[in-house]
């Protein structure tokens, strides 16, 4: 067997007959060798026109390919005597951590505060009709956490961190489509994630572990130094040898709980700003070099972009880009509006958003130092969805304003059509975010417009606040053991604790301090 890196025209690229052609040209071998392809890998390169495709193959000389079964997942009998380890929060580094736990002989007990999917969906219903959040059931809590309503972006930069393939194995075992395995730029999709984070659920109710929806943590359960459980808001007690703090980064009770425990947390930077959204056709026309009279054709996937810049020592940039999706709103109380998008898996919407940020850093949040203390990057974000709420007119309807507007300071006549399903209210965004943020956003988009020509332009809408886009606060943990330095058996996690920025990450991560749990229990570090 070889393999093969191969480029094709887009034609080309879904004719098996033309991917043994290309792999015996690269091989230097006649044609007829060539038995059988694989593909392993997919990626679109349009940094031309005309586009074309980046094949890896599998190939098999002068025979058949072994069969390669699809990937499943299970765990050993739990043992007699099994370590109990209690996991706070039901998205993927909760959901990854309780799979490594029973793969390494532990016992997960994972408690979110929110519903299972299929009820989750029932939830949503009243924050997009009726502009009411249901505060422990909403697109960011609940079971599979934030991302199972959102696009299921699964490209990351985190290789480093852990072993990529394997969460993306995990997730097909699931039920994931198998094209996450060979996509240079995965993605799953809101319809489908439901079913996966479900089957993930039931993976681990089957191998020993447990798994409760409406578990409100309210109170840490403390021996001497160390963390020996949690009570939850019903009362009960969850007692085990080990807690993992994987409650994602808009878990601000969770927050406020530690802080009220003395538990130390650092600030760290983060992002605010808007969302921005196009027609996808002007995003497909850009990305893909097409004539303004030309459509995207059918083998093209909606285009996708990512831009970044650095302004006076702040960051500028796209952030959960989401082509042929959705606006949507993430808000989970009921004094704040807060956007994010969503897509489902065939991204089929006619819009294309993309949060549109700028770095907080910590002496940037020192105004609200004075009277919240450890916790002012979160009143930060706070103050500026209440100014969203506020300037929407009611309920979920967001603040809004034309880029060509904002740019020039003045109050846009009407905003485009949009995809956000709550609507949208014209108001002057440059008078309500900060300066600094506002200044930095300016000078962002006329040179991201350089970039995608008409990305300010007349077309493009933006919709506020995008405020939660990383946690502004890190749980500390040890380099070699990530455990909390002054709470022995604590052990910070994913998104919430400030160690992740993705489904994937926050899945590896949730795998490495599962293991770092077990080396506990070994003397390991």
């Amino acid at each position: 067997m070889e393999t093969v890196d191969v480029i094709l025209s887009l034609e080309a690229s879904e004719d098996a007959e033309a991917w043994k052609r290309a792999a015996a040209k690269r091989l230097g071998i006649e044609p007829s060798r060539v038995g059988e392809v694989r593909l392993l890998k997919h990626s679109i390169d349009a940094r031309k026109r005309p586009v074309k495709v980046q094949l890896r193959l599998e190939v098999a000389l002068d025979g058949a390919l072994p069969e390669t079964p699809l990937p499943t997942w299970s765990a050993p009998p739990l043992p007699s005597g099994a370590r109990t380890v209690v996991i706070v929060g039901c998205g993927p580094a909760g959901m990854f951590a309780a799979l490594r736990c029973l793969e390494l002989g532990m016992k997960p007990v994972v408690l979110e505060r929110g519903k299972d999917a299929s009820s989750r969906r029932f939830d949503l219903a009243p924050i997009l009709r009726e502009g009411r959040v249901v505060e422990d059931s909403n697109y960011c809590f609940g079971e599979g956490g934030a991302g199972t309503f959102s696009d299921g972006k699964l490209y990351t930069r985190a290789t480093k961190r852990g072993p990529v393939r394997k969460v993306y194995e995990v997730l097909v075992a699931h039920g994931a489509p198998e094209r996450i395995l060979i996509d240079s730029h995965p993605h799953i999709g809101s319809n489908l994630l439901p079913k996966v984070v479900m089957a993930m659920r039931e993976s681990i109710r089957a191998a020993g572990g447990e798994v409760h929806f409406g578990a409100k943590v309210t109170g840490l359960l403390r021996s001497g130094g160390r963390l020996r459980g949690v009570e939850v808001a019903d009362g009960r007690e969850f007692v085990g040898d080990a807690v993992i703090l994987a409650t994602g980064h808009s878990a601000r009770d969770i927050y406020r709980l530690l802080a009220e425990e003395s538990v130390l947390m650092e600030a760290k930077p983060f992002a605010v700003g808007v969302r921005i959204e196009h027609p996808q056709p002007f995003i497909d026309r850009c990305q893909y070099h097409l004539r303004k009279e030309e459509s995207r054709p059918r083998l093209l996937p909606a285009a996708r972009y990512a831009l970044a810049t650095k302004i006076d020592d702040r960051g500028v940039h796209s952030f959960c880009m989401c082509p042929g999706g959705w606006i949507v709103p993430a808000a989970t109380e009921n004094d704040e509006v807060v956007v994010n998008g969503m897509s489902l898996s065939r991204r089929d919407s006619p819009f294309a958003n993309s949060g549109l940020v700028v770095t907080v850093e910590p002496e940037d949040v020192a105004p609200f130092g004075k009277e919240h203390g450890i916790l002012a990057g979160i009143a930060y974000q706070k103050d500026l969805e209440r100014k969203a709420k506020a300037a929407g007119g009611g309920g979920q309807v967001a603040p809004g304003q034309r880029v060509a507007d904002f740019l020039n300071g003045r109050v846009s006549d009407d905003l485009p059509e949009m995809s956000y399903f709550p609507g949208g209210n014209s108001v002057p965004l440059h008078e309500i975010m900060p300066k600094g943020i506002v200044r930095r956003m300016r000078e962002g988009l006329r040179l991201f417009d350089r970039r995608i020509r008409g990305y300010a332009g007349k077309e493009a809408l933006l919709l506020g606040f995008e405020t939660r886009t990383s946690s502004p606060l890190r749980v500390p943990r040890e380099k070699e053991s990530l455990e909390h330095p002054e709470l022995s058996g604590l052990f910070p996690c994913g998104e919430g604790a400030g160690y992740a920025g993705g489904i994937v990450s926050a899945a590896l991560d949730g795998m490495r301090v599962a293991e770092a749990v077990e080396a506990v229990r070994h003397g390991g570090s």
